[in-house]
Parts: C-alpha cells; structure tokens; sequence
C-alpha cells in the first residue's frame, strides 16, 4: 500500500513537472539509503541522467512560465508527463519490498499504467487551464500559476518518498484543485460566447 501511494504520488506530481520527480527520486536513491532502486532502475542514479534531467528540467521552468509558449510545452510534454509518471511508479513500486505474491508483484504493468493514467489526468487539468488563465490576466497569472505549479510538484515528490501516508491527502487537494479549475474553466467560455439579440 505504501508503495501504490508512493507511486501515485509521485505520478501526479509529473503531470505538473515530467523532470521534478524524476530527479527527487533519482537523487533520494543516489544519496541516501530511502530508495534503492532494482536491477533494471539503476540507470536513474547515473551522472548522464541526473544531469539531463537537470537541463530539462531548467527548461521547463522557463518555458512554462512564458504565456503561448506554455501552451505549445504542454502540447509536447502531453507524450512525456504521462510517461515520466509511469516511469516513475513503476520504479518506486519496484523497489519496494513487493514479492511475486502480492497482486501487483505479480502485475508489474499496473504500476506502470496507474503512473500514466494519473499523470495524464492532471496533466490534462493543467494544459486545459493554463491557456483560460493566460487569457483571463492578459498572461500575467501564467507565471504565477507555473510557480505554484512546480512548488506543489516538488511537495507532492517530497511528500511521496519521505511520508506517503499523507499523499491520500494531497491527492484529495490535487483532485479538488482540478475540479475547480475545471469549473471555472467552463464557467470563463460561457461568459466569453456572445449573447443573441433577439430585437425589439
């Protein structure tokens, strides 16, 4: 269980930064004994992933954070969000101390798909949002947004490896949070489509 929780953790945090969990875990299993990655995982660990984990990372911040360029980063990071999530929960789950007798040792695809469902699904809130919110503040709230965006990612990577019991929580808060956006979304095109006139 802590496991899945760790992994779905993880996997919503790469639907707002593909590089941020990746690197969290990356780095918790480099230098510390918290995670310890499987055979076949080790490669996260390695100076050439770090490191261009690290410059795309850079990237995506600052990409993220200029209104009409988000818009088009979203639409690349569609093909890797979801599966840097996968990715990711498929790494942490292999790490645990599951054994081929519980259901997902003997499912390791699950964890796999899980990571990419989540992450597809706050991946997709974020990308629908990000362009009501640029157009609502003439790209202003875009910046801060993004921001808010990467501090959660990092919270929720954090939050993940090192007490994942509280990532039922944050998931709830995540999901909250999407549904919100989600209304207010609909809510700002309804106000934006033009009323009939009927005449006099």
């Amino acid at each position: 269980m802590l496991a899945a929780l760790t992994g779905l953790g993880l996997s919503a945090a790469a639907g707002l930064n593909a590089y941020i969990p990746f690197l969290v875990v990356a780095l918790v299993a480099r230098f510390t004994d918290l995670v310890t990655l499987p055979s076949g995982y080790e490669w996260i660990t390695s100076d050439w992933a770090i490191g261009v984990g690290a410059v795309l990372l850079l990237a995506e911040v600052v990409l993220d954070k200029v209104p009409a360029v988000d818009t088009v980063n979203d639409t690349i990071q569609t093909f890797i969000r979801p599966s840097m999530g996968g990715l990711v929960f498929a790494a942490t789950s292999a790490a645990s101390e599951l054994d081929s007798s519980t259901w997902m040792g003997e499912h390791p695809w699950v964890s796999v798909v899980l990571g990419v469902l989540v992450s597809g699904l706050v991946h997709t809130g974020k990308m629908a949002a990000r362009p009501v919110v640029n157009g609502a503040t003439v790209g202003v709230g875009g910046p801060v947004v993004s921001t808010v965006e990467d501090g959660a990612s990092i919270g929720l990577s954090v939050l993940a490896v090192l007490a994942p019991v509280f990532v039922v929580v944050a998931l709830a808060l995540l999901a909250w949070l999407l549904v919100w956006m989600y209304l207010r979304v609909r809510q700002w095109r309804r106000s934006r489509r033009p009323t009939s006139y009927a005449g006099p």
